[in-house]
């Protein structure tokens, strides 16, 4: 749990921020009311506090002194404060603080309590300025450094190119549109070629006035766009927008393809995947094995012991096979019924499966309940037809059901 540093003299304001945090987990607030108070802290504990929420006003430091205070510790500053003024604002985002929120109403508060939490996730964020104008593009890093986001520069869009392959686990591109070489547009449309918006991100930027730009960019994929010269707070709000629509499309993309309850792929998504190995393998004319395991006895675990005893027999079994098998291709493709695809020599699957099995014997996931069994069968040979495989795989699972339970029947294709 981090640590923020709460500066602020008002009781409601208090009152409200200490019941926004009681209502999370992820932050423990420290709370100070004058600027005394929050120098003797930082003097000592400074390398405690992840971020601070400060007053902009305080009996002590009527001007602003608490926010030049956090500041002088390097820690990222959202000021709060009862009223709007725009020199002010300027003053305040131009020394580097994260924002600055009006104390106007639920939703203010709320939203600072965004940007904590956006802090505290950005630190894995990598976002890519590609801008042929340096002072342009350190006014952008100025900008987006106090929210704490890993950043990089291209003074082009070739070298924003060189980078991005070298780098794919960059979240967000800000390119501009004009650029020597490969134009920021021409970039868009060679990125949007091979990477989806949940895998990168795009805001254009252009100087140009030309409203239909706006427009080109975003029918190319970018996902947002502005106009140049922008103020911090339009970029920063672009910025969080733009990240919060790809954790969206993330999450969803995920829930799509994950069972809830295992975190194994489901049957659509373990299908789908599974359909890429056998395309592979048999252009590369390799062997894979298909195995499709199920739960023993677990309509009886459910009847006995409850449901919720069935679901963490589940959840053990998910787990010890992704850990037993984590170069293995592995679903949930329904109820108690598991699938996986191997591309390990048969004999080597089969001691992998025992071995798995001996370690769900020994875990425990319910009181009073039995040890947990599994049984499976195994199809191997040249990889030509995932559902071929799928169906000979079946039809060994239910001999071993039929042999007794807890046990492996494979076969292997003659062919």
């Amino acid at each position: 749990m981090r640590s923020i540093l709460v500066i602020e003299d008002s009781p409601m304001v208090l009152k409200i921020l200490a019941h926004l945090f009681r209502q999370q987990r992820d932050f423990e607030p420290v709370f100070c009311a004058t600027l005394a108070e929050a120098e003797l802290m930082l003097d000592t504990s400074a390398n405690l506090f992840f971020a601070a929420l400060v007053d902009l006003n305080l009996p002590d430091a009527p001007n602003g002194e608490s926010v030049d205070l956090v500041l002088r510790y390097r820690l990222p500053c959202i000021v709060l404060s009862g009223s709007y003024d725009e020199r002010r604002r300027d003053d305040l985002l131009t020394k580097g603080v994260v924002d600055y929120v009006l104390k106007e109403s639920q939703y203010s508060y709320e939203f600072a309590f965004r940007l904590l939490r956006r802090l505290d996730s950005n630190t894995a964020v990598k976002i890519l300025i590609a801008e042929d104008s340096d002072a342009t593009r350190n006014y952008i890093r100025h900008v987006l450094t106090p929210h704490r986001y890993q950043l990089l520069d291209a003074c082009d869009g070739n070298e924003a190119l060189r980078l991005l392959e070298e780098q794919p686990d960059i979240d967000l591109l800000v390119v501009d549109h004009s650029m020597p070489g490969l134009s920021g547009f021409e970039l868009v449309q060679l990125l949007r070629q091979k990477l989806r918006r949940h895998d990168l991100s795009i805001i254009g930027l252009s100087a140009d006035e030309k409203g239909s730009l706006s427009a080109k960019f975003i029918k190319q994929g970018a996902d947002d766009f502005l106009r140049k010269p922008f103020c911090p707070e339009e970029l920063n709000c672009r910025v969080v927008s733009t990240l919060e629509r790809r954790d969206l499309m993330r999450a969803l993309t995920h829930a799509a393809q994950y069972d809830s309850l295992t975190g194994l792929r489901n049957r659509r998504a373990f299908q789908d995947q599974a359909q890429e190995w056998f395309r592979q393998a048999e252009r590369e004319g390799h062997t894979l094995s298909v195995a499709m395991l199920d739960l023993d006895h677990f309509k009886r675990i459910n009847d006995e012991h409850g449901h919720a005893s069935g679901d963490s027999a589940l959840v053990v079994f998910a787990q010890a096979l992704a850990r037993t098998l984590p170069q293995d291709l592995t679903g949930r493709l329904g109820g108690e019924e598991f699938a996986l695809v191997s591309r390990m020599p048969p004999e080597q699957l089969l001691q992998a499966l025992d071995l798995l099995r001996r370690y769900c014997q020994s875990q425990a996931y319910a009181p009073g309940a039995p040890p947990l069994s599994f049984s499976a069968g195994v199809f191997s040979g040249l990889a030509n037809d995932l559902e071929g495989f799928l169906h000979e795989a079946d039809r060994r699972l239910y001999q071993a059901k039929r042999q007794g339970r807890g046990r492996t029947c494979l076969v292997l294709d003659a062919d």
